[in-house]
């Protein structure tokens, strides 16, 4: 059966696009406002962008008041982010965190998401995060009639816990347990597949 976009509404669309680009990583971002307030909040339209420059994109989406959600907001304002990579660990939190708050509650005091500091340029990051891109802000590509910004975050650092860590010298990485969203439904990988030479 062909689907012809224009004819569908908003949410039909969203439906097929999330069950079927898949599974979607999700961006657990951290962000720092102007009054010094420390925001946590998922994105599972995140991909890579490339890695030289080393970049991601981030789509951010708007309050039902049609205010800029407080990732957005912070990074207008502090061009500053860590993303964390949850693992299975995390869901809970990740999960509690995607609750809509005042723009002055953090997510982590709210949920009580115990913090870590990585590098003090970047904001904090839940104490058990194993995966964390620290960037910042580099531009917002303009959708026209979108609800959603997608915006470009350069990363400059990253931080990758020693247990994931098979061969320093090679770079070498052992299998990370990440969170993936499969329609409104999260998900672990599975098994490696092999393919024949």
């Amino acid at each position: 059966m062909n689907f012809t976009i224009n004819e569908l509404e908003k949410l039909d669309i969203y439906k097929i696009m999330s069950n079927f680009v898949i599974p979607r990583p999700i961006a657990w971002v951290s962000t720092l406002s102007t009054e010094n307030i420390l925001n946590l909040a998922p994105f599972s339209y995140f991909t890579p962008l490339s890695s030289h420059p080393a970049t991601l994109l981030i789509s951010i989406g708007h309050k039902k008041d049609g205010s800029p959600k407080d990732t957005l907001k912070n990074l207008r304002e502090s061009k500053k982010c860590s993303i964390v990579i949850a693992d299975t660990s995390l869901l809970q939190s990740l999960q509690d965190s995607a609750t809509p708050l005042e723009y002055n509650e953090s997510e982590f005091k709210a949920f009580n998401i115990q913090t870590k500091e990585l590098d003090k340029a970047y904001p904090k990051v839940p104490k058990d995060a194993k995966v964390v891109f620290m960037g910042r802000y580099l531009k917002e590509v303009e959708l026209e009639d979108s609800k959603t910004i997608p915006v470009i975050i350069q990363i400059e650092k990253v931080f990758i816990d020693d247990s994931l860590i098979e061969d320093k010298k090679k770079l070498h990485f052992k299998f990370f347990d990440a969170i993936a969203r499969v329609g409104a439904k999260y998900y672990r990988l599975g098994e490696e597949l092999k393919v024949l030479k």
